[in-house]
């Protein structure tokens, strides 16, 4: 059974995402605070976090940095509906998804779904993506670049293995979308881009000189053909 732990300041919000989520067959854990969602999280393990930005004690942002200093534990933040440089910054640091204040349980749950997904690896099919010096393990969910091994989130390895798997296609920012399964439910096209520029952050020589993950202006983005 899969744990999610969910934090937020509001009891009523806590309460009905663990509702919903337990009906749909999640072991949930709770947490109030930011310091207390740490806490909680090193101690309990979860297998994804639903995490409100606007804590006590630990600004949300503050809370997803610490986590993802420590590990790669799927993140869904929930954000009020005009906090759009929050969701910015949220995804830049590393979180996989948001779902707007108010949410519909039902989608929290979908989204949660959606993610964890994501972060299950796919059936072992030995299958290895190879482009130039970027090498991309599926069923491990690695990726090397020159035999430097690149650590990145499960949202960040289905982005860059879609465009891996097809050097030189163009590829829109809502196709790349459709692809990780909606990083945003409202098609959030710019959650695309901070999710580039953390890929560049890990996977380029120099990020804002990208060799491999390039943009094509006005439209997206590609992988770069090896005889580029």
């Amino acid at each position: 059974m899969k744990r999610v732990l969910v934090v937020d300041d509001e009891p009523k919000i806590v309460q009905l995402a663990r509702d919903y989520l337990e009906h749909a067959g999640f072991a949930v854990a709770t947490a109030y605070d930011g310091k207390a969602a740490l806490a909680t999280a090193r101690s309990e393990r979860p297998d994804l976090v639903v995490l409100d930005l606007g804590l006590p004690e630990m600004d949300g942002i503050d809370v997803a940095r610490a986590l993802r200093a420590d590990t790669n534990v799927p993140i869904v933040m929930l954000t009020g509906r005009s906090d759009e440089s929050d969701k910015l910054v949220g995804l830049e640091i590393g979180a996989d998804d948001y779902v707007t204040k108010p949410f519909s349980p039902k989608e929290l749950v979908a989204r949660v779904r959606a993610v964890l997904r994501r972060s299950e690896r796919p059936p072992s099919r030995g299958e290895l993506i190879r482009v130039g010096d970027v090498e991309l393990d599926l069923p491990r969910m690695r990726v090397t670049v020159a035999g430097r091994a690149i650590d990145l989130t499960a949202t960040e390895f289905a982005l860059l293995s879609t465009l891996a798997r097809e050097p030189g296609r163009v590829f829109t920012r809502a196709q790349l979308l459709d692809a990780v399964h909606g990083v945003a439910f409202e098609s959030y096209e710019r959650a695309i881009d901070a999710h580039v520029k953390n890929i560049r952050r890990k996977l380029e020589p120099e990020p804002a000189s990208p060799r491999y993950l390039l943009t094509v202006y006005g439209v997206g983005y590609r992988f770069a053909e090896v005889d580029e």
